[in-house]
C-alpha cells in the first residue's frame, strides 16, 4: 500500500477483489474520508464482499461488477491494486488500458503476482505469469513501469503509471 501511496482520504480500487481480504485492509487504510472500489467479474464475489462490508460496518467501500476487459470503475482513482489475479485475466491489455483511463493524474497501478521460481503457495507453476509479460502487456496498454518491488517472499510487485500515450 505504501508503494502506491495509499493513505487517509485516497480513492483506491481493488481489482479482482475476490473475498475482499485486501478490500478490508484498504478500507481501514484510507479511513472514513477515502473510498475503496471492490471490483470483481464474478457476481458471487461481489455479493460476498457486500455482506462482509455490511457485517463490519464499513461505509467507505463500494462494490463494482466489472467485465473481463473493463473494470467499470465509476470514478477516477488514485491507485489500483491487483493481487494474485493476473494469471486469470482473459484480456489483460484491454483491461489494463481501461484501468489506466480510470487513474487520476499521477495515479498508480500495483500488480502483485506469484513468482515462477516454484516456491510457496499459489497456482501451479505453469499458470504463473512472468513479470516481463506483465510489463509488456502494460506497455501495450499505455502504462510505464515505475518500480519493481521485491519485499515479498513468493511474489513480485510491479508499479505502473500512465505513460502519456
Amino acid at each position: 500500500m505504501d508503494a502506491l501511496g495509499v493513505g487517509e482520504g485516497v480513492i483506491v480500487a481493488d481489482l479482482g477483489a475476490g473475498s475482499g481480504w485486501f478490500t478490508i485492509r484498504l478500507a481501514n487504510r484510507v479511513g472514513p474520508n477515502g473510498l475503496v472500489y471492490a471490483e470483481d467479474i464474478q457476481r458471487q464475489m461481489i455479493d460476498s464482499i457486500t455482506r462482509r462490508v455490511e457485517r463490519l460496518g464499513l461505509t467507505n467501500v463500494r462494490t463494482v461488477l466489472g467485465t473481463a476487459s473493463d473494470p467499470r470503475l465509476p470514478a477516477k482513482v488514485d491507485a489500483v491494486l491487483i493481487v494474485d489475479s493476473y494469471h486469470e485475466m482473459e484480456q489483460p491489455v484491454a483491461l489494463l488500458k481501461n484501468v489506466g483511463r480510470s487513474l487520476k493524474p499521477g495515479g498508480r497501478i500495483g500488480i502483485v503476482n506469484f513468482t515462477k521460481d516454484g516456491g510457496g503457495p499459489g497456482p501451479a507453476i505453469e499458470d504463473r505469469v512472468d513479470p516481463e509479460r506483465v510489463v509488456a502487456d502494460a506497455r501495450a496498454a499505455g502504462l510505464a513501469l515505475q518500480s519493481r518491488q521485491t519485499f515479498l517472499k513468493y511474489h513480485y510487485m510491479l508499479v505502473f503509471e500512465n505513460s502519456g500515450r
